[in-house]
């Protein structure tokens, strides 16, 4: 996209969950299916997962990028493989790292959540992107 639009200044996000636990750290990206988010809230359950989410905000032209990674500490309460299963059936969070949304039904699944900036996960933390596009002469609001 910033090759396609050299003048713009454009912004990439992604974000990835990471649980971390006697056997080592499991990643947990976006499960797809089903079966593998059934998977993944499985390992969250009883456990603090950090939802990384990344930023990138580039300007071709110029050479000018600006990287960040924002950290949330969700801890997810103890979950019955019931629970799990009506959560994944009514909300559906394919797409999303963990297989988790909380601001859904997810948040059902929490014992508490550590942020700087809420809005990180969900995806994209504006608190902080908004700091940084003032950086580069953005009035905002």
């Amino acid at each position: 996209m910033a090759l396609q639009h050299p003048d713009a200044w454009v912004i990439g996000s992604d974000q990835v969950a990471v649980r971390t636990g006697s056997l080592g750290e499991l990643l947990l990206g976006k499960p797809g299916s089903e079966a593998r988010c059934i998977e993944q809230l499985q390992a969250c359950s009883g456990s603090t997962v950090s939802f990384l989410t990344a930023v990138a905000l580039v300007r071709h032209n110029e050479h000018a990028v600006h990287e960040f990674v924002d950290t949330t500490q969700v801890v997810f309460r103890r979950l019955d493989q019931q629970t799990i299963e009506r959560y994944v059936a009514l909300e559906m969070p394919l797409d999303c790292a963990g297989g988790f949304k909380s601001e859904g039904l997810g948040i059902s699944l929490c014992e508490s959540i550590d942020s700087a900036d809420p809005s990180a996960l969900i995806g994209l933390p504006l608190i902080r992107l908004s700091a940084v596009l003032r950086s580069v002469g953005f009035q905002l609001p």
